[in-house]
């Protein structure tokens, strides 16, 4: 990293933080390789978080390439900057690289598809493309498919968040494997959380997440409220394709990631231990279909504004999911479920998943009731008739 230490603010994309390192162990991208070799053997796939819209402002390409960079009317290199609502956020210890008008932009390109097929070699499952929007979606195009030819089940993942809907969408049309969504922030009223999901759906799937390094600890958000905290991971994990949360989540740390500041030593004691409930989410993604999937999503009214309904299906229609999620976190709530058949399926073909306990219902099934804070997800799969999936009632008509 650069002056700054940030983890963001890249000096030399081919060394390795000697803190990282044992001085003893060899050089450093072999130290570097073995880790990602045993990360294998032990089941797990490492991805790199490649940012190439900036580097640190003393970063070694300033030196060597300054016709990379973007400079303002008066001379000087530019810094990236964001808005944070009125306030301009800029980042001085950055400087941005120009990659749409580079007088040098072939071998700019040239030098950022070797640096990506570099550590692909080296033995990375992917990249997580760092504020994504802010490079021209011609050159993840040409990366992706330029490195795809080589190594096919490398991963992109572009991280979207705060630019406009149809940035990422343009981001998705560009070939990554995955975009971030913003269902993090939805409060479950109104629909734009899902008129996104439906705009990039057809282009890439998604990946929610509860926290990440950008936001507060959702367990400060929350006021150490374990149940709220155990439904946000249950929608983020079952809404979309993807999931991902920040070590320490699971323990309910409540200190703030920074990118320049936070230590080994930030360790925190845990507040109490998800890793069974986040399981048994990751278990129903694996088992359930319609939840690795960007399906159609259908929000349903269940006559009571404190419960949020929705009905997720797998594109072929042939599995269906109800997601329903008590937004009261103090009381619990009744929700009219009369309606089902006509959406879902009938009550004697729905097996309750059983997430967060079983949905307490009337035994006609007209009416259910969610403890405070509750979440509950009923599943139905469409018989089979002579090889064909059999439509319900509502779909004959």
């Amino acid at each position: 990293t650069g002056y700054s230490g940030s983890l963001y603010a890249i000096k030399d994309y081919y060394s390795v933080d000697p803190r990282l390192l044992d001085p003893n162990a060899g050089r450093p991208q072999a130290q570097l390789k073995r880790m990602l070799r045993t990360a294998k053997r032990l089941g797990l796939r490492v991805m790199m978080d490649l940012v190439i819209n900036h580097t640190a402002f003393d970063s070694v390409l300033v030196a060597q390439h300054p016709e990379w960079y973007k400079y303002d009317a008066a001379g000087k290199r530019v810094h990236p900057s964001a808005r944070d609502g009125r306030k301009k956020v800029v980042w001085g210890d950055l400087v941005e690289i120009d990659n749409a008008d580079s007088p040098d932009r072939e071998q700019l390109w040239q030098y950022w598809l070797g640096l990506v097929r570099h550590y692909a070699a080296l033995g990375f499952d992917g990249f997580r493309c760092d504020a994504a929007y802010k490079v021209p979606a011609a050159l993840w195009t040409f990366l992706i498919q330029e490195l795809k030819h080589a190594y096919p089940d490398r991963l992109f993942v572009a991280e979207s968040l705060g630019c406009p809907i149809e940035q990422t969408v343009q981001l998705a049309q560009a070939g990554f494997d995955y975009v971030f969504n913003s269902s993090k922030w939805w409060d479950w009223n109104g629909r734009w959380c899902v008129n996104h999901y439906q705009r990039t759906a057809p282009w890439a799937p998604s990946i929610s997440f509860p926290e990440s390094h950008d936001t507060e600890r959702l367990a400060t958000e929350l006021g150490g409220d374990r149940a709220a905290v155990r439904q946000r991971y249950a929608f983020a994990g079952l809404y979309a394709s993807g999931v991902m949360m920040p070590m320490g989540f699971e323990y309910g740390f409540r200190r703030r990631l920074d990118v320049v500041k936070t230590r080994p030593q930030d360790w925190e004691e845990p507040a109490w231990d998800l890793r069974d409930f986040i399981a048994d989410v990751h278990r129903i993604k694996m088992t359930y279909r319609v939840f690795n999937e960007e399906g159609p999503i259908r929000l349903l009214r269940v006559r009571n504004r404190e419960v949020f309904a929705c009905v997720k299906s797998s594109r072929d229609g042939a599995e269906r999911a109800l997601l329903l999620l008590n937004k009261n976190r103090c009381y619990p709530q009744r929700c009219w479920l009369g309606s089902l058949g006509r959406v879902f399926a009938p009550p004697e073909r729905i097996d309750d998943l059983a997430l967060d306990g079983r949905l307490h219902h009337t035994p006609d099934f007209r009416t259910g009731r969610l403890k405070p804070a509750g979440v509950n997800v009923l599943y139905y799969r469409r018989e089979e008739e002579g090889g064909a999936v059999r439509p319900t009632s509502s779909e004959r008509c």
